[in-house]
């Protein structure tokens, strides 16, 4: 699918959807939970649907409904439904899961798509060496079979909080007390949070001992609960920057408390010089002289791309740091971000951990890609609606925000939508 953007200018409100980092957990939880859960205001990407229908195959019952979920979980591990486990595109879902199937002790085949199994799995390797049992790695598939023990595991903090998460989700449900212990430098420690924090709802308790041990007590259940998604800060950030450069703009559906480490686009707008107020949970953006200031990805690397389309608007030299784990997305995001900025007129210095990024613009002569990767596509569609062009390959917002487009429109922005086949 091709885009046609026109410059124009954005006016209005437009309500963000709900955290697809949330509603992983959520499902997970819920189908982990022996009762009924309800979960309510979901959207159904890609990625959602992934974990909807892996969920499924370990034995959860789930009804989808327009934007909510009915959720009766699994009572034990004996109810699988199938041993083949497609994970499509969606890093979450095959990093979440890996740990729990193997509860199954079955010898389960984890699939994917595009670069899904490109992306490194080399901590669960080790992990299932570890434990005696069995993982095996190629292009095409990971196999596994042999389940998690409880006990003491130790893990990078520099890799993607995923495995940890993954671990999270498993470790309660094992009969003796477990500890995660991770080494320094500690990345993402704000998606942990949203773990522990989801895991809570459902009544499984985390301990941090320190601020490098997790304590995880043994024999615990989830149990089923209802809980209302909240707004995505990740999708937020590519509103947040429309209204900093194109035109002012209210964005709705967010949760000021949120722990998300998205969030922090709050403060890097305004380290940006850019004007955003919030008024019961509802924030205001205006556009501003936007100056460049330096950025550390650490806690939030999926605002990467976004990002550098702030930089991009911004008078003088942005440094962007701690950016290594751009690489290891749906797309080399770095890679892509060098490219399609430079189409339009901004230069990007990448090295492996950090990107210089030059202010400057201009309309481009050639159309954008999309690299497959929905944030870029996203990301591109922001600047454009300022610059005006063309995105080829735009159907991978499916992943993670299907109405993107639509939403675009709703607020003024001229988007013109074409097969390419």
């Amino acid at each position: 699918m091709k885009a046609i953007i026109r410059p124009s200018k954005c006016k209005g409100m437009i309500k963000i959807p709900p955290s697809k980092s949330m509603a992983h957990r959520a499902i997970i939880c819920a189908s982990l939970a022996n009762g009924k859960s309800y979960l309510s205001n979901i959207d159904y990407s890609v990625d959602i649907q992934t974990t909807i229908k892996c969920m499924q195959k370990l034995g959860a019952k789930i009804e989808c409904f327009k934007d909510s979920l009915i959720i009766e979980g699994i009572a034990d591990f004996a109810h699988l439904q199938d041993h083949h486990i497609e994970c499509n595109e969606s890093g979450s879902t095959l990093r979440f899961l890996i740990p729990i199937f193997s509860l199954t002790n079955e010898k389960i085949t984890f699939t994917g798509k595009n670069r899904l199994l490109k992306r490194p799995q080399k901590i669960y390797e080790d992990l299932f060496t570890k434990i005696g049992a069995y993982f095996d790695q190629n292009d095409e598939r990971i196999e596994i079979q042999g389940a998690f023990v409880s006990g003491d595991y130790t893990l990078q903090g520099n890799v993607s909080s995923q495995f940890i998460s993954g671990l999270l989700f498993t470790l309660p449900l094992l009969k003796g007390n477990s500890r995660i212990h991770i080494l320094p430098p500690f990345e993402s420690k704000s998606y942990i949070d949203l773990t522990i924090q989801m895991m809570k709802k459902f009544g499984i308790i985390i301990e941090w001992e320190n601020d490098l041990t997790l304590f995880i007590q043994g024999s615990q259940k989830y149990q089923p609960k209802n809980v209302i998604i909240e707004g995505d800060f990740s999708q937020f950030a590519f509103f947040g920057v429309l209204g900093a450069i194109n035109a002012e703009l209210d964005i709705a559906g967010m949760d000021p408390a949120s722990l998300q480490g998205d969030k922090q686009i709050l403060d890097i707008l305004h380290d940006f010089n850019g004007c955003i107020e919030e008024n019961n949970g509802i924030y205001h953006i205006q556009p501003a002289s936007l100056i460049a200031n330096d950025i550390d990805l650490k806690n939030c690397p999926d605002l990467g791309p976004i990002l550098c389309i702030l930089a991009m608007f911004s008078k003088g030299i942005t440094h962007i740091k701690n950016a290594s784990r751009l690489r290891l997305k749906e797309s080399d995001r770095i890679e892509a971000m060098v490219n399609e900025c430079a189409k339009m007129g901004c230069t990007i210095e990448a090295y492996h951990d950090e990107m210089i990024i030059h202010g400057g613009y201009h309309k481009p002569v050639l159309p954008l890609s999309g690299w497959k990767d929905h944030r870029i596509v996203m990301a591109c569609a922001i600047a454009l609606s300022v610059l005006g062009g063309e995105i080829e390959g735009c159907e991978a917002v499916s992943k993670s925000y299907p109405s993107f487009f639509e939403d675009l429109r709703s607020i003024g922005i001229e988007v013109s939508l074409y097969d390419e086949r």
